[in-house]
């Protein structure tokens, strides 16, 4: 039997960000912003729902992202009418960055490492309503 966890994130899918670094007195500290902090707990938490109670999935996994982009409210009504119909596709965020940001959150929850996803399904584009359709399955 194949087990399957799927949930969705609404609003615009964050990409994971660059490490930042402070000065602590005589030390360097590293952190993540703030931004992506919250976003990541957003995922952990609506994967907290989408698994229940059951453990995380063991064995290979494949990961689907539908990631979807509102519209910026600058385009003009026939561009906006473009990058619905799939003309336009969003180009500012990097993929890779939100996978890494949406599988980081998922460690532990939807399974116990992310080193066991072995093949992974992206899709970035514009839409009405911003947010991810995250499905993640065990690999036959």
């Amino acid at each position: 039997m194949t087990l399957i966890v799927t949930f969705e994130v609404e609003g615009d899918p964050v990409p994971k960000s660059r490490p930042r670094f402070a000065r602590r007195g005589q030390f360097v500290q590293t952190y993540t912003d703030a931004k992506t902090i919250d976003y990541e707990t957003q995922v952990a938490m609506k994967a907290r729902q989408a698994i229940g109670a059951s453990e995380p999935l063991q064995g290979a996994l494949t990961v689907f992202l539908y990631l979807r982009y509102g519209v910026p409210t600058s385009y003009s009504k026939k561009r906006k009418e473009a990058c619905l119909r799939g003309v336009e596709y969003p180009k500012k965020v990097d993929i890779d960055n939100v996978y890494k940001s949406i599988t980081d959150a998922m460690n532990g929850i939807v399974y116990t490492d992310d080193s066991q996803i072995v093949e992974a399904h992206i899709t970035k584009v514009y839409a009405e309503t911003a947010g991810a359709n995250i499905m993640v399955q065990e690999t036959e």
